[in-house]
């Protein structure tokens, strides 16, 4: 597994020289920096040595599919997640998103809910959401990969930095996008986000746990649309089919 070479083979333990990241064009012109800085070698690194040692979720070619799916010019809402999902066949790339013929998780199940109630949408059968990416909605995890079975194994190695550029970029190159901040990590998370040319919603987060406490009728899709077509963007087509 590698994040930067499109062949997805595996670096050297020692690198001659940086390599030209596996990213959308309008991602790495905004991100550079990061990927020269020492704390993304520590972190490539880290990620080389842990796949000789334990099964690390999503593949190395979906780590960035979130932001290839959604180049940053086209970003018009952000949704926040914490880690990619743990269980085999789960993860790739896009926060609370699981492949076709993977069972939808809990949190994305009462997301579906939400948004039956909220804008009388019918609830898929299925967790993919890349429809929602195509739409120029990006589902990023702050932390970008996780070992399997082993929830949170991956923070504080980098990828937070990397996950907090990411959003101060859409912040100071974008106007009017809609941040949604589910639960108390996410919604640490607008510190970063100029909220005089965007729109912050929180809610507590979509699990089973605290859905219950705020973020079932929060209506934060249709607060989104409302935005969104108040500043000028297309509304989200949230209907997954």
């Amino acid at each position: 597994m590698d994040i930067l070479l499109p062949d997805d083979s595996v670096f050297p333990d020692k690198t001659p020289a940086p390599v030209r990241p596996v990213i959308e064009e309008s991602w790495h012109n905004a991100l550079r920096h990061e990927f020269n800085a020492p704390y993304f070698a520590e972190l490539k690194k880290f990620l080389v040595d842990e796949k000789k040692k334990h099964i690390v979720f999503p593949p190395g070619n979906l780590i960035f599919n979130a932001f290839n799916l959604t180049p940053l010019q086209k970003v018009k809402v952000v949704i926040l997640g914490q880690d990619p999902y743990h269980g085999p066949g789960q993860a790739h790339g896009l926060c609370f998103s699981v492949p076709n013929g993977v069972a939808v998780p809990p949190s994305l199940r009462n997301i579906y809910t939400e948004l039956k109630n909220d804008l009388q949408l019918c609830i898929p059968s299925h967790g993919y959401l890349e429809k929602w990416a195509n739409e120029g909605v990006l589902l990023l995890n702050a932390t970008l990969t996780v070992r399997m079975s082993q929830a949170g194994s991956h923070q504080g190695k980098g990828w937070e930095r990397f996950t907090d550029a990411a959003i101060k970029a859409v912040s100071n190159e974008r106007q009017g996008v809609v941040f949604l901040l589910w639960g108390n990590y996410a919604i640490a998370k607008e510190a970063l986000i100029d909220t005089s040319k965007h729109l912050v919603l929180k809610a507590p987060h979509p699990s089973p746990l605290s859905a219950s406490r705020g973020f079932l009728g929060c209506r934060h899709f249709s607060k989104t649309n409302n935005y969104l077509l108040q500043n000028g963007h297309q509304a989200v087509d949230w209907q997954i089919e």
